[in-house]
């Protein structure tokens, strides 16, 4: 399945030079955001249809991850939260590892497992949650192999 296509033109600032960290490194070991890990998820773009590389907190439990749309606990989600809903399929960069993924938003009891998971591997998903109205959205991040055979 791998992400083929043009890469969206990184955009200035904290991410594009974690980006380039993570690019002349080879590995996303070299980045954390607020002293915590970080993995590399690649996207493409709902309108666009570019590819886009994000970094967010690494929360993961038996290779799969987790992806919290907090986006600070802002009202609005984050904008790649609109590109994962359209097009799922991703790649995660977890240190020099590439491995392709498909994103799936989750609720209930399973979004309730894997939120608690989240604010322990980054306690501020807490206070993100107590400063916007909206339930900030959990998306599973699942080996490619199975999530299509599930």
């Amino acid at each position: 399945m791998s992400l083929n296509g043009e890469f969206a033109e990184e955009k200035t600032g904290w991410v594009k030079a974690q980006l380039e960290k993570v690019d002349a490194a080879g590995t996303t070991e070299v980045v954390d955001i607020n002293g915590m890990s970080v993995v590399i998820y690649t996207i493409r773009g709902a309108k666009s249809g570019k590819l886009r590389r994000v970094p967010l907190m690494r929360v993961e439990h038996d290779g799969t991850y987790a992806a919290v749309a907090s986006k600070g606990g802002a009202p609005q989600h984050p904008a790649w939260y609109h590109n994962i809903k359209a097009h799922p399929e991703v790649e995660v960069q977890d240190g020099s590892s590439h491995a392709d993924a498909v994103a799936r938003e989750i609720d209930g009891a399973e979004r309730d497992e894997w939120w608690q998971r989240a604010v322990k591997a980054y306690p501020p998903y807490a206070e993100y949650q107590t400063k916007t109205d909206r339930q900030i959205p959990v998306f599973l991040i699942e080996p490619a192999q199975a999530a299509t055979s599930a």
